[in-house]
């Protein structure tokens, strides 16, 4: 009997070939749970639910700074402490200021001084390095099944040439298939593919901080609408307070011109008495 093994998920037991090579997950789990790119970051993560689009990491962040801002060198959506993503902000302190990536041509390449790292000799972006390694990997595979295929003919035309007897066998060399047109095209259609990809989410990103932009005038709209009413409401009640005070300093200044009327026609009653008196 074949031996077993855990699904890292479910924990349910399966044979090891149907059980996926990173995540050591079933088929169930995988599709529950399919690996997607956070929303923010754009890093590859495990997804929880349909309704969670962004990383363990990102939701913390998210909880801790608010809303990131896209990040003033790859313009990712992750800066959530000043202008520059983490990732960004680690290769300038690692490796200095970026460089123009050959492939998206931003201004987010780090130059690591190792040609060994780089993809092909190209200076590329983390993103642009994720779109050409994926491209390597379809054109690779590609590639495996265009072999795989070319053998399996080469071994029906080789049954078939010593079934009928022929002396005159063209062989089919597998190198033939891989250096044919169509492969070119498999890897040219390969990379419009990974181009429209990347041009898709940078579009999605500037959608995103258009929104944001937007949002952010629409709340100072409001804020200053608030403030203009506040305001109106101030010097409303200033200048009804003003005339309130002002009625009342009225009202007491007649007042007092009555009572200084009074005390002066008093005044001169008490003289014109003393003066008819013998």
């Amino acid at each position: 009997m074949a031996a077993l093994y855990a699904c890292t998920k479910c924990h349910q037991r399966f044979p090891f070939e149907a059980l996926s090579q990173g995540q050591q997950l079933c088929k169930e789990c995988r599709i529950a749970h399919p690996v997607v790119k956070c929303t923010y970051c754009r890093t590859e993560y495990q997804q929880e639910s349909k309704t969670n689009t962004i990383c363990k990491k990102c939701a913390q962040n998210v909880q801790l700074y608010g809303t990131p801002k896209p990040c003033q060198y790859c313009n990712i959506i992750a800066a959530f402490i000043g202008n520059k993503c983490q990732r960004c902000t680690n290769s300038e302190k690692k490796y200095g200021p970026p460089y123009s990536c050959e492939q998206c041509k931003q201004q987010c390449a780090f130059d690591r001084k190792d040609d060994r790292k780089k993809v092909d000799g190209k200076l590329l972006c983390w993103l642009c390095t994720l779109s050409y390694k994926r491209v390597l990997q379809k054109t690779k595979e590609q590639r495996k099944h265009l072999s795989s295929s070319s053998r399996a003919g080469h071994q029906e035309k080789e049954q078939y040439s010593r079934l009928s007897g022929g002396s005159h066998y063209n062989s089919f060399s597998p190198d033939l298939a891989l250096d044919s047109p169509g492969t070119d095209h498999f890897v040219i259609i390969a990379q419009l593919k990974e181009e429209v990809a990347t041009l898709k989410k940078m579009l999605h990103q500037k959608d995103q901080m258009i929104l944001e932009k937007e949002k952010k005038i629409t709340e100072l709209k409001a804020d200053f609408q608030y403030q203009e009413s506040q305001m109106r409401a101030k010097m409303n009640q200033m200048e009804k307070t003003h005339k309130e005070v002002t009625e009342q300093l009225q009202a007491k200044n007649r007042e007092l011109l009555k009572q200084a009327a009074a005390l002066s026609k008093s005044k001169k009653s008490e003289k014109s008495g003393a003066m008819t008196s013998p």
